[in-house]
């Protein structure tokens, strides 16, 4: 038997409005590593945050010879509906005709993406790692072997394409991973490679977060609108698009207690965005009972010391640990990552431990981020989820 599982993923956010923000006849390039192999594709395009038509006019898949170069003998025309070019409106989100395209473990597929028309250039995320990097090039370049090097540039913003879904043994399935900028990080990239290190790897590891998004709250303003969206307008949109799920890792909440600084500070985060232990958790409950009743299982990650950050206070210190406290026995400690506990500092438990800061003082560094990959593949593992 075989089913249908998304071995790739990104949400879908608000690219950070500037005044070149539409772009013509480009092509976006964005190599994909498959966790396992399949005998079927199909890929997922989201203008969720667009608000304007978005129209992909051509789209190609194609086994990576290397970052920038693409094996022509396998690339395969993408179409929807049977035609090659595909508009999508704002808000929508659209799947791509099944493709025959066999991949196997650790393949690595471009999807190329050529825009010819002016494009609004708003629904995408930022991410980084190991394995997420781009390319856009001048002109329509779906179907060149290399991309050129005088007119092509890398990108760690993935537009429009937020999922690379593998038909696949029945076995196999999909973890996801849901946060803000930490998750939008490195961590999940380490926590795929160390999965597909295994020759018998069954799991793919999904990332769906976005930078400075907050559970409870979003801007309105255009100022901090690239901050994204809140729990309740993705949440459920993002999970339940991935296919072939069981797992959700959830570590977000760090945004909200670290924003608001006060009008007098600034007019777009006034204090009474800060919300109680209580009223977070409880976002985050809402969460877990989405995740439940679509039959996923959940782990909970707290969250990581802030000792440092610009805005950093006892009071948010203090809060922030009345959330680590309830998340380390929400579903029971089985069900908690405590990342927290693994990047602390012996001698100051609010910083970093040596080495493990970035030096924001918020996000981790590279070998904290492998750290954490290490820790959520071991509770994985003993939970009998990886």
């Amino acid at each position: 038997m075989s089913k249908w599982v998304t071995v790739w993923g990104n949400a879908a956010s608000i690219a950070e409005r500037r005044p070149e923000t539409y772009a013509k006849d480009i092509t976006l390039r964005y190599p994909i590593t498959c966790a396992f192999g399949g005998s079927k594709i199909r890929l997922h395009f989201s203008n969720f945050c667009g608000t304007e038509p978005v129209t992909l006019s051509k789209v190609s898949v194609a086994i990576a010879v290397s970052d920038r170069e693409i094996n022509l003998k396998d690339a395969s025309l993408v179409t929807f509906n049977g035609k090659e070019r595909v508009t999508i409106h704002a808000g929508e989100e659209i799947f791509s005709d099944e493709i025959t395209f066999k991949v196997k473990p650790n393949d690595k597929v471009s999807v190329s993406v050529y825009l010819k028309d002016f494009t609004l250039m708003r629904s995408a995320v930022v991410i980084t790692g190991p394995l997420s990097k781009g390319f856009f090039s001048l002109g329509d370049c779906v179907f060149s072997s290399v991309l050129p090097l005088n007119t092509t540039r890398t990108t760690q913003t993935f537009y429009f394409l937020t999922g690379f879904d593998v038909l696949t043994s029945n076995d196999n399935r999909a973890v996801i991973l849901y946060g803000d900028s930490i998750t939008a990080q490195s961590w999940a990239d380490w926590l795929s490679l160390k999965c597909m290190s295994d020759p018998y790897n069954k799991t793919a590891v999904v990332r769906r977060a976005a930078s400075g998004t907050r559970v409870l709250r979003q801007y309105s303003c255009i100022t901090y609108e690239s901050y994204g969206l809140k729990g309740e307008n993705r949440f459920l949109r993002e999970i339940s698009a991935v296919s072939g799920a069981d797992t959700v890792i959830i570590q977000q909440g760090i945004n909200d207690i670290i924003h608001p600084v006060g009008t007098e500070v600034n007019p777009f985060r006034p204090m009474s965005d800060l919300p109680t232990a209580e009223q977070l958790i409880a976002g985050i409950e809402n969460y877990a009972r989405i995740a439940e009743s679509l039959g996923l299982k959940v782990f909970f990650g707290t969250l990581l010391p802030i000792y440092g950050w610009r805005t950093y206070a006892p009071f948010r210190e203090q809060l922030k640990e009345q959330v680590n406290e309830k998340l380390r026995t929400l579903r029971g400690e089985e069900n908690c990552m405590d990342f927290e506990k693994a990047l602390r500092s012996d001698k100051n438990p609010y910083a970093f431990k040596e080495g493990f800061d970035s030096g924001d003082h918020l996000h981790p560094s590279e070998d904290a981020y492998k750290a954490m990959a290490e820790l959520a593949f071991s509770v994985l593992n003993k939970n009998n989820n990886i």
